[in-house]
């Protein structure tokens, strides 16, 4: 039976939205609800390929395997990938239709706004229980006259919203009722009350302050999710670079040290997920040459603007460590854009427009920028093992040597490939990291029995337990039901 639709919203970005998503997904999915997620728009440079070939956030798509969906262009209709501080690509049901300022965006709102509404009504007609998830924060007063991601949305479609907060940054009772206080009557209707995130410390000491924030707004807090450290993969937004991912204990032998670069444009940085699940593994991301020294692994992830990244790893003096590395017979991987930087040359009247770029030249390619953008979901071997994998990118690498790589090729200790997502096959990610430590000199061999797959089930299955322990799950249920309750208080300034 239909039971409706809510909002998740959040005070910041990384307030723990996406969190909080999947773990209510997971949660009524185990219910038996027939339950699909949605974001109406999404800024990220983390972006996943449905099996149709649509380009979606990465986390509506583990949102979807939180549902045990797959993803499809619905769930995710906007996605705004920046190329630089005022300019992103456009993407619409999947297809990039266009690349934008700022300004020339305002353009477009409306008609995004109705597409954005239509996927929702098709997903509502489908499920029993649609979770959306709102984009940075509602409170961004500069941009709600053309917001369709958070109030906007809400409005459009009589979506009731919870606010989720984030106590781990300090603030979070301040966050919450500013939140509130400083959206109109209208949008402050739609409110139905708080999450609050990453709670580590003495309930009784908390208690109090949820007391006072009921007492002050007239709205319940739903819940008090706890700290769990290494809780979500598959994170959409750089914010969450700041936390390493954490480590664990190598079976048998040395552990691994892998650097991945965290260029200004850094995209589908997931792609080392599964290689931090890896037991012995340790990633982190580094910015300079002296942090990247003792890595037994260097990452060239994706990119987004492959020719200024470049530039500025010419810039920060990565470029001669990388290609330092590779002279040394020291591994080193590019990833999509990473694999492009690799190449002896560039040539891109695209992304950039900047033409004929020379690369780093220590792989045996060249790169030809194309208005079309290739998505895909390739398959192939390595190493013996099966390869299944996604592509995402403008740029058309030609390999002109080397020993077959997946898509790419390797030349003695550096691998590219275009391939996103391969390092989750389990056989192929225990193959490459075991050549990788042999190359290195590093006595380590990967665990045999890691699944990158069912890691990420029991992530969920964590996520799902929050939500069950931790939340009233009974008046979430209520307000899936009957929606947000009437005649709520409202806050000045903004209710004023």
């Amino acid at each position: 039976m239909a039971r409706g639709a809510l909002l998740v919203a959040g005070t910041a970005s990384d307030a723990g939205k996406s969190v909080v998503t999947a773990g209510i997904c997971r949660w009524l999915a185990r219910q038996g609800v027939k339950v699909a997620p949605y974001k109406a728009q999404n800024m990220s440079l983390n972006s996943f390929v449905t099996l149709d070939g649509a380009e979606i956030g990465r986390a509506q798509a583990m949102q979807a395997a939180a549902c045990g969906l797959e993803p499809r262009a619905d769930m995710n209709p906007i996605l705004l990938k920046p190329g630089s501080d005022r300019r992103s690509q456009v993407v619409v049901l999947g297809k990039a239709i266009a690349d934008v300022d700022a300004m020339e965006y305002g353009a477009y709102r409306d008609r995004l706004r109705e597409i954005a509404v239509a996927s929702l009504e098709r997903l509502r007609a489908e499920y029993d229980v649609v979770i959306c998830e709102g984009a940075g924060s509602p409170a961004e007063i500069n941009l709600r006259a053309g917001d369709i991601a958070n109030m906007g949305l809400a409005q459009a479609a009589g979506l009731p919203v919870i606010v989720v907060g984030d106590i781990d940054r300090g603030g979070v009772f301040a966050s919450l009722y500013g939140t509130l206080a400083l959206l109109d009557a209208a949008d402050q209707a739609l409110i139905a009350g708080f999450v609050i995130n990453k709670f580590r410390g003495a309930d009784e000491l908390l208690a109090p302050g949820l007391d006072m924030l009921r007492e002050l707004t007239g709205r319940p807090v739903y819940g008090v999710l706890p700290w769990r450290e290494g809780l979500w993969m598959d994170a959409e937004d750089s914010l969450a670079l700041a936390t390493a991912p954490p480590a664990r204990e190598a079976a048998t032998g040395e552990s691994l040290r892998v650097a991945v670069v965290r260029l200004p444009r850094v995209s589908n940085f997931t792609d080392v997920d599964a290689l931090a699940a890896e037991p012995g593994v340790i990633v982190r991301f580094v910015t300079t040459p002296g942090e990247a020294e003792d890595a037994d692994l260097l990452v060239l992830p994706g990119s987004r603007a492959t020719v200024a990244d470049l530039e500025w790893l010419r810039r920060t003096g990565l470029a001669d460590a990388v290609a330092d590395r590779a002279r040394r017979g020291r591994p080193v991987l590019g990833i999509c854009g990473g694999y492009q930087m690799l190449a002896r040359d560039i040539r891109d009247e695209v992304e950039s427009g900047a033409g004929l770029v020379e690369g780093l030249g220590l792989l045996p390619a060249t790169v030809e920028f194309g208005a079309a953008k290739t998505l895909g979901r390739p398959v192939g071997e390595a190493y013996g093992r099966p390869v299944a994998a996604y592509e995402i990118h403008h740029g058309v690498v030609t390999a002109t040597g080397g020993e077959p790589f997946l898509d790419g090729c390797r030349l003695g200790a550096v691998w590219g490939t275009t391939w996103h997502g391969a390092m989750e096959n389990d056989g192929f990610r225990r193959a490459f990291l075991a050549e990788v430590a042999a190359v290195a000199g590093r006595n380590f061999t990967p665990a045999a029995d890691t699944s990158f797959a069912e890691l990420r089930e029991r992530r969920l299955d964590a996520l799902g337990d929050l939500i069950e322990r931790h939340m009233d799950t009974a008046a979430l249920l209520r307000l899936l039901d009957n929606g947000v309750e009437r005649d709520l208080p409202v806050l000045p300034p903004g209710g004023a």
